[in-house]
């Protein structure tokens, strides 16, 4: 029986997506540094990043975007990850980290700290936050003096400080506080930086997928 492990990252920032993983191992695959990905330097996630996939049998990686967070809420656009990330892996059952269940047809099991109990749901973890992170720093370049590279849009006191100073731009969630105690009508203040002087807008997309095959991060 194959069994794909799934977990997310970026529930909690006030900017970004949200990310999910699912990953299929190899029967009696073992690996001693593989756990969950909170308690890993960054260094060495990027490490495992590649020996997953590389292991991997199947895996898939989707990020749901802030607009269709802010649309769903974040439970539910979370679990439209998590979904859309089990339908691109072959496997015969989900472990889910967590205990909210998705909407697959296969059988599911939700375990509470599951990324600390099997690997695959821990090389899901692993997946999910290196590839926000690399899209967090992405968006730190064309949104710059949010710190985005450093706190990957978390609450942190400095990024209070930035949306504070800068008001928010146009990745943070709407509907997350205190992001939305600047918006009016759905629009931010007019003394918002919607983009950094000088450069062109480019459209960031609200929803990504890829597959193995499309990996290009």
């Amino acid at each position: 029986m194959l069994v794909a492990g799934i977990d997310e990252a970026g529930r909690g920032p006030l900017a970004g997506p949200v990310v999910a993983a699912a990953v299929v191992l190899p029967t009696g695959y073992n690996h001693s540094y593989i756990r969950d990905s909170k308690k890993l330097s960054p260094k060495k996630r990027e490490i495992l990043f590649e020996e997953i996939k590389s292991a991997a049998l199947s895996w898939s990686v989707v990020a749901v975007g802030h607009r269709r967070i802010d649309s769903l809420n974040i439970l539910q656009a979370t679990r439209l990850a998590m979904r859309l990330a089990a339908e691109r892996v072959d496997a015969d059952e989900f472990w889910i980290d967590g205990n909210v269940e998705i909407d697959i047809d296969k059988p599911q099991r939700c375990i509470v700290r599951g990324d600390a109990k099997h690997i695959q749901i821990a090389a899901a973890s692993i997946l999910a936050k290196v590839w926000r992170d690399r899209l967090m720093e992405k968006i730190s370049r064309k949104y710059p003096g949010y710190g985005f590279e450093k706190h990957m849009g978390y609450p942190t006191k400095a990024h209070f400080k930035a949306i504070e100073r800068l008001y928010p731009c146009r990745v943070h969630r709407k509907s997350f506080r205190p992001v939305s105690a600047y918006f009016k009508n759905g629009k931010v203040s007019s003394k918002a930086h919607q983009e950094s002087p000088g450069k062109k807008r480019r459209k960031y997309s609200p929803f990504i997928s890829e597959k193995k095959q499309l990996l290009n991060c």
